[in-house]
């Protein structure tokens, strides 16, 4: 028998050592694990006849497969079919922690993590009678420094505001709660009572019994060998069947939750599913004594868990230098990897720092199965931009089983009714993830001012002292023309853009608060730019900012589709540049320089508005003085005092250039 501390590490030193070469491209399945890709019950075809026809087809039977098509049922959908290719929870799901963590920073996954909690904890057993194996022990997230201590207060509170119970333990009080951690080099925790851990194969079982009894048809043993696509009369791809060994299903819509294959299946339609596979892996120790009933623990810092299992622990993390599983096998079912201690002895020095009693226990079984991961650590959800009827539910980054209910439920949703309910647009396969500002962001993440901080200081303060010019270039830049331009127009946007050629531009909304951008409305006439398109009709140039453009385009494309709009949408981002605005306290005297008109104050008055607002109550000034209000941060609450006009320059001087 190994042990963590010891054991370990002297069985690693007697290895062979690898060369980073093999080390990267030795795939082998594990000779030790029960579970074989062989069927014990000998059945060799689908576990049920095939529908000729279903509303829609769900691939593969994992976490979200199995949530999408009890949410699908739920909503009242009945001719619905999961086709997974060997057993329910065969690829990832069924070796995965499970574990459920309510708190993470986003508004929208905290309520995708609630709704998934909701369903496992109470809402399956109420409607089957059956228990799905829900342990509620608790979460403990450890932080070694300020900054990490910092983010879990801020996770607090925000936690806070949707009722999730959470407290910032001190070193001692977490010994207290967890008298075998180490806490000599912890600045704190952060507890949270009502987090636990998932029966993966219980849950999913029960979901597919919970979907059947309501009409879906689950078949197993049923894999997918290609997606038929047609093309209408409008010229667009659409979804027409799914094809099988054993027969086809006609469909319109598919749904594409085959997890580490999901990349395979996108391009049978030919849609491009950006996912890799990597090895994931966590090991399963011996009873440990005094380990009962605590909670789980996630050390970020560090890159490592702990889950509880009865009186035994599963270790496992993320490494820095993972395994890529680059040929993925299509007869890869119930199976796993032999675990590369190298990489893996990693997550076994933080486990043995964090709980020092695991130096001494033994180690009772190894899992390491793959895991599929996303460029920008996001799930993949929506319809495809290639593909009218090709749903994405894959890519989940680990956590297929903590967002499998949230966000099986919005991908219902999204099918059913061409849009979820909930701010999806960060899991939107149709989302620019080329965005270079975001790609800067994403490097200046920090509490304090971030190294852009003096370059951004510069900018405003020669925006307010002097003049700038705003150079919007990488906005999206499209034309919508055609005889039906105005009906779309008029379909599409909020507000009426229906003005004057040469008049101001509006500002508007695509459908709710799909997004913001801005639309002119052209004159009729032949090209008279060399990429302004020739109209006989309505044409109009939509601005966009540059983070959305795809997304955007995405959707006025399936609006003209569905709508049957004959008209043209043109993509000239590329090809234009963009001054947005000239701003600053001298932005008059240098347009007075190039426009022969009167841009004093009296002539080109500042612009001014007035907003109503309506949560049941028109907010009156009255409303707003007779309130008590109050702002928490990092677990502390203030007095807020409410002011109805900025305590700021509050008559406006300042932006009109006077500064007395």
């Amino acid at each position: 028998m190994a042990f963590l501390g010891t054991a370990a590490r002297r069985g690693m030193a007697c290895r062979k050592p690898l060369s980073p070469l093999c080390r990267a491209t030795t795939r082998c399945y594990s000779s030790q694990s029960t579970h074989t890709t062989e069927k014990s019950d000998g059945i060799s075809g689908p576990t049920k006849p095939l529908p000729k026809f279903a509303d829609v087809v769900v691939i593969g039977g994992g976490s979200l497969g199995c949530q999408t098509l009890y949410h699908l049922c739920k909503l009242g959908m009945t001719n619905v079919v999961l086709l997974e290719r060997d057993r329910l929870t065969t690829g990832t799901t069924w070796h995965t922690a499970g574990l459920l963590w309510q708190l993470r920073p986003s508004d929208t996954e905290l309520e995708l993590l609630a709704h998934t909690r909701n369903v496992i904890s109470s809402e399956l057993e109420e409607e089957t009678g059956l228990e799905t194996g829900w342990i509620q022990n608790g979460g403990l997230f450890i932080a070694s420094n300020k900054q990490r201590l910092d983010e879990y207060k801020r996770l607090m509170s925000l936690g806070k505001a949707y009722g999730i119970e959470s407290y910032v333990l001190s070193p001692a009080e977490t010994k207290d709660l967890y008298p075998l951690m180490n806490v000599k080099d912890l600045y704190g925790t952060l507890y949270v009572p009502k987090d636990g851990t998932m029966d993966p194969a219980g849950t999913c079982t029960i979901l597919s019994r919970a979907a059947t009894a309501r009409g879906a048809t689950v078949i197993e043993n049923c894999p997918v060998t290609g997606i038929q696509v047609k093309v209408d009369d409008l010229g667009v791809k659409r979804v027409k069947e799914v094809q099988t060994a054993y027969g086809t299903i006609q469909t319109p819509c598919v749904v594409n939750c085959a997890g580490v294959w999901a990349t395979k299946l996108g391009k049978m339609a030919g849609v491009s599913v950006p996912l890799i596979t990597m090895h994931h892996a966590y090991i399963v120790t011996e009873r440990t004594k005094g380990i009962q009933n605590m909670p789980n623990v996630r050390d970020h810092d560090a890159s490592v868990y702990l889950r509880l299992q009865g009186d035994t622990l599963s270790v496992g993390g993320y490494e820095h230098n993972p395994i890529f599983w680059d040929d993925v096998s299509d007869k890869f079912a119930f199976s796993l990897f032999d675990l590369d201690w190298d990489v893996f002895m990693q997550h076994i020095d933080g486990a043995v720092n964090r709980v020092p009693a695991l130096e001494q226990t033994g180690i009772k079984s190894t899992v390491c199965g793959p895991e599929s991961f996303t460029a920008d650590h996001k799930p993949l959800m929506g319809e495809a931009p290639e593909v009218r009827g090709f749903f994405l539910g894959c890519g989940f980054n680990s956590a297929g089983m903590m967002l499998g209910g949230g966000c099986g439920k919005e991908l219902a949703h999204w099918i059913i009714h061409g849009r979820p309910e909930k701010d999806m647009y960060g899991y939107d396969i149709r989302y620019n993830t080329d965005y270079k500002y975001r790609e800067i962001l994403g490097k200046e993440y920090t509490f304090d001012f971030p190294p852009h901080h003096d370059v951004i200081c510069d900018e405003c303060l020669t925006c307010r002292n002097a003049v700038a010019v705003f150079d919007m270039s990488y906005f999206g830049k499209f034309y919508l023309t055609g005889p039906d331009a105005k009906k779309a127009a008029d379909w599409l946007f909020t507000a009426d853009v229906n003005k004057a050629p040469g008049e101001d531009p509006c500002d508007v909304c695509l459908g709710g608060v799909e997004s913001d951008l801005t639309v002119s409305r052209l004159e009729p006439s032949p090209a008279h730019l060399p990429l302004t398109p020739e109209s006989n009709g309505e044409a109009y140039y939509l601005a966009i900012g540059g983070g959305v453009a795809q997304h955007n385009w995405s959707h006025i494309q399936a609006v003209l589709q569905d709508q049957g709009f004959r008209c043209t949408l043109i993509d000239h981002t590329e090809d234009m540049g963009m001054i947005s605005s000239i701003q600053g306290h001298k932005s008059r005297e240098l347009l007075q320089e190039v426009l022969d008109s009167d841009l004093s104050n009296d002539a080109f008055p500042f612009s001014t508005h007035k907003i109503v607002y309506t949560a049941g109550h028109k907010v009156s000034p009255d409303f707003v003085r007779s309130g008590e209000f109050a702002l928490e941060r990092m677990g502390v609450t203030y007095k807020a005092t409410a002011h109805l006009k900025s305590p700021f320059d509050p008559e406006d001087k300042r932006v009109k250039g006077i500064y007395g």
